[in-house]
Parts: C-alpha cells; sequence; structure tokens
C-alpha cells in the first residue's frame, strides 16, 4: 500500500468521531461508527473491513509533524428529525394553549356576543311603557268657566303571545352565539396547534441546516488540507466551497422563515411581543393515525359550522311563528280623570271630577302581516338550503386536506421504512469506498447531499402530516384571528357563510 492510500485510509478511521444515530424503527439496525470499529448492525459480531489499518497502526499526515492535528472527516449526521438543543426556557403546547385563551380577543368578542344575545332576549319579552299624558277639552274662559282638563294612563295589552314568540327567537340566537363561541374557541386552539407544528419544522429543519453547515463547512476544509498533499484538486475543493456557501444562504433563509412564522403564532396567542423561544417536543412524537371517513362524518354532523346552520333553521322557524301571530290585535286601554268646570242650571255649580275610559283594537282587514309571513317562509326555506350547502362544501373542502393527510402519511412511512435507511446508508457505504481508493470526493459529498435532502424532506413531510391531521380533527377551523361572526350574520358573503377554509394549500405537500 502506498504512503497516500495508508495516509487516506487513516483519515476515514479519524472520520468516526462520532456515533451514529439511526431512526428508531423495529425493522431497521441501528448502526454505529466509532475510531474503532465500522458499521455494523447492533447485536452482531464486529468485523472491520478488508483493506482498513486498524487504529493501533494510523500514523500523522505526511505534511504534518508527528503528534500535530490531523483533518478528520465531519461527524456522520443523524437519521431522523434532530432534537434542537436548547440552553435556555423552553414553551410547550399545553402552554402556549393558556396563553392564548387568556389573550386572544376574539374570544372575549364572542363571549360579548353571548350576552348581547341574552339581553336581546330580555328586551324581546318586555311590556310597552305605558303612556301617561295631560288632556283638555272644551276650555274656556269667561262666567260659564267652561272646560274639562285632567289626565290619562294608556296601556297597550299585547295579545296573541308575540312576546314569548319574540323572546323565541333570540333564544335560537342565544344558542348560535354560544356555538360561535364554541367554534371560536376551536378556532383559536387549531390555529396554536397549527402554529406549534410549524414552528416546530421550521426549529428542526434549522438545526438539520445548521448540521449540515458545519458538516459542510469542515468538509471544506478536509478538501483545502487534502489539496496541500496532493489528495484533491482544485475544483473539488471549489466544489466543497460552493455546497458551503448554499448550506449558510439555507439557514439564513431558515432563520427568516422561523421568524416570520414565530410572529404568526404569537399573534394569534394574543401576545405580539412573545419573545422568539425554542419549543420542546419533536415532530416524530405520537404521530396521527386518522380515520378519514370517521372524520368526515364527524365533520358533517359535529362541526360547530354544521351546527350553527341547524340553529339558524330553528331561528328561521321561529321568527316565522312569530309573523303569523303579528295579525292578532293588541289591545288599548285608555283611562283617566278630569275636572269638568262647567256650571249646572239652575244651582250653577261646577260638574267637578269625572272619569273616562276606553277601550281599542285594531281589525285585521287589509293587513294581517301577509308580506312579512312570505319573507319569513322564504328565510326558513334558505336557512334549510343552507344547511345542505354548509354540508356540501364542507365534504368539498375536507376532501383536499384528507388527500394531504394521506400523501403525508404516505411520504412520512415511506422515508421511515425506505429512504432514509437507504440514504444513510449509501452515505456510510462511499465513505468506506472512498478511505479505500474506490470513489472519489465528490461522490461522498453528493451522497452526503442527498441524506441531507432527504433529512429535510422528512421533516417537511412530517409537517404536512401534522397540519392536515390537525386541520381534520379540527373540524377545518384553524383561522385564529378571524372575528366571530354574529347571530345575525352567520350567512352573510363576507363571512363566506362562516364555512371555513383551510389556511395554506393543505393536499399539496410540496
Amino acid at each position: 500500500m502506498s504512503v497516500l492510500r495508508f495516509v487516506r485510509a487513516v483519515l476515514v478511521v479519524a472520520a468516526g468521531a462520532s456515533t451514529l444515530h439511526a431512526l428508531q424503527l423495529a425493522e431497521q439496525p441501528v448502526y454505529f461508527v466509532s475510531s474503532q470499529q465500522t458499521q455494523q448492525p447492533v447485536g452482531q459480531p464486529q468485523t472491520p473491513p478488508q483493506g482498513e489499518p486498524s487504529q493501533e497502526h494510523s500514523m500523522p499526515m505526511p505534511s504534518q509533524p508527528a503528534g500535530a492535528n490531523r483533518p478528520s472527516m465531519p461527524e456522520l449526521p443523524q437519521l431522523g428529525p434532530p432534537q434542537a438543543e436548547t440552553t435556555g426556557p423552553t414553551l410547550d403546547l399545553a402552554e402556549l394553549e393558556r396563553m392564548a385563551l387568556e389573550n386572544n380577543p376574539t374570544l372575549r368578542q364572542a363571549a360579548a356576543e353571548v350576552q348581547a344575545a341574552s339581553g336581546r332576549r330580555r328586551q324581546a319579552g318586555l311590556y310597552p311603557n305605558p303612556r301617561i299624558g295631560y288632556i283638555g277639552e272644551e276650555i274656556r274662559g269667561g262666567s260659564l268657566r267652561g272646560g274639562q282638563q285632567g289626565f290619562f294612563i294608556e296601556q297597550d295589552i299585547i295579545l296573541g303571545g308575540k312576546l314569548g314568540l319574540g323572546q323565541k327567537v333570540f333564544e335560537q340566537e342565544i344558542q348560535m352565539a354560544e356555538l360561535e363561541s364554541e367554534e371560536q374557541r376551536l378556532r383559536v386552539l387549531n390555529a396554536v396547534h397549527l402554529g406549534y407544528y410549524q414552528v416546530l419544522t421550521s426549529q428542526e429543519t434549522l438545526e438539520t441546516l445548521r448540521n449540515l453547515a458545519r458538516i459542510a463547512s469542515e468538509t471544506t476544509e478536509i478538501s483545502s488540507r487534502l489539496a496541500n498533499v496532493g489528495q484533491a484538486d482544485e475544483t473539488e475543493v471549489l466544489q466543497t466551497e460552493i455546497e458551503e456557501q448554499r448550506v449558510d444562504l439555507a439557514v439564513i433563509r431558515e432563520q427568516t422563515r422561523l421568524r416570520h412564522l414565530w410572529t404568526a403564532l404569537a399573534a394569534v396567542v394574543g401576545i405580539p411581543n412573545l419573545p422568539l423561544t425554542t419549543l420542546a417536543g419533536r415532530l416524530d412524537d405520537n404521530l396521527p393515525d386518522l380515520n378519514e371517513q370517521a372524520l368526515v362524518n364527524s365533520l358533517l354532523n359535529e362541526s360547530p359550522t354544521v351546527k350553527i346552520a341547524a340553529a339558524n333553521i330553528a331561528r328561521a322557524e321561529a321568527q316565522l311563528a312569530r309573523e303569523r301571530r303579528v295579525a292578532v290585535p293588541d289591545l288599548t286601554l285608555r283611562g283617566g280623570l278630569q275636572q269638568n268646570r262647567e256650571l249646572l242650571d239652575p244651582l250653577q255649580q261646577s260638574i267637578g271630577m269625572q272619569g273616562f275610559a276606553e277601550i281599542g283594537v285594531q281589525i285585521p282587514i287589509f293587513n294581517r302581516n301577509q308580506g312579512s309571513v312570505q319573507a319569513a317562509e322564504a328565510a326558513r326555506e334558505r336557512a334549510e338550503q343552507e344547511r345542505a350547502r354548509v354540508q356540501l362544501v364542507l365534504r368539498e373542502r375536507a376532501a383536499g386536506v384528507i388527500q394531504g393527510y394521506t400523501d403525508a402519511r404516505a411520504r412520512v412511512e415511506r422515508y421511515q421504512s425506505e429512504i432514509l435507511p437507504r440514504a444513510q446508508r449509501n452515505y456510510e457505504l462511499m465513505l468506506m469506498r472512498w478511505g479505500q481508493m474506490a470513489a472519489s470526493y465528490p461522490q461522498v459529498l453528493f451522497a452526503q447531499q442527498t441524506l441531507f435532502q432527504v433529512q429535510t424532506q422528512y421533516v417537511a413531510s412530517l409537517g404536512d402530516l401534522w397540519r392536515n391531521a390537525i386541520t381534520l380533527q379540527g373540524f377545518l377551523l384553524v383561522d385564529g384571528l378571524e372575528a366571530p361572526a354574529r347571530p345575525g350574520e352567520v350567512d352573510l358573503p363576507v363571512r363566506e357563510t362562516n364555512i371555513p377554509t383551510p389556511r395554506g394549500m393543505p393536499g399539496r405537500g410540496e
């Protein structure tokens, strides 16, 4: 073996300064690379590869004095999403939920709408106030001292149960407001969950890119040293330098994305100045395993959106019942006392105090509230069709999210069982072949790049899986800053008929 070939083999032995962690899969063996062993499955005998010198026969680089620091290969990367190293305080999902429930202003808006609806119901059941006033007739002076002056009280008596029916209309509005409040709470919590996993995805992606940047920097240094001893040419050095710059830019881009996602999460939480903090948890912990058909059935029957549409039908029916009773006339009572100063002949004395009373009722001959009844019937029909439309739209929008979840789940499983282990093994074998002069250094670099690209794609797939799963489990309600609708405005076009639109483009997964 030539001296240069022996030195290259020594570098490969020194390359295993760290432990290689494999993904925790029951079907996949865990490999380790240390300074005294090569890749072997755990639990199997460890045999050094043929042609590789032992650690005790290693020697310094020819261009350096004995004992000087010699270049070593970068550490083998960890398989799977990394756990970010944290030195300061962290936030978990439960703490973010608590902060959002205390600070998100839309929850207070929803609670205020419940109070407003309760006030309207109370007002609808109140009797009209009586009227009191002055009355004067035949007022004149002179010797006759004529005139009648006094006061009256007038009261309308509401008949036909219209007050109670009016209260029932607003009782349905209270129910709608309460459902809206429940829906808004789900929106906020789902938005917090979504933001949490988006930040966690960016956090783990950034950690992966930082590891790649460290290895790229070490690779550039190794290439330069190898070029000094004639083991690498200028093109190989330039290629490693280019890759180092590309990875540095990727790190900067992901840092910017992480700050943007954190700003969005802090806004949903209701604390816009919340300092950037490391989130606790891992993307691959307790991965969701959903039953798509059961979720669709739950969405169409248990979603607050569908419940609000059903409550709107009940409100329209109550309004129709009230309009049909409007034709029942109300009773008007009027009475009072007055002083009659007209003189009676021949006594020449005034008549004195006298009373009066009136009872009146409006006869519904021409106006029997026909138009309002017709409008109320149309409103009820519209509300019934609106519930059907809401269910169809939810089914349509859920289809895209389900596709996104299914695709993401398939990608995650394939990365775990096939792609990541193969990429890892390819990188290990390429390092070994390079040490045995059987592969060029650009091939090693390409295998390294492939491994980290696969790892970042795996992290992105985990993020897509969580995003679609949260959207499905949360009835597609993911916008935690959308203002809650008033009960009478749930089907206005500005709110898109209260139907949630999933944020982003679930189902694509790119």
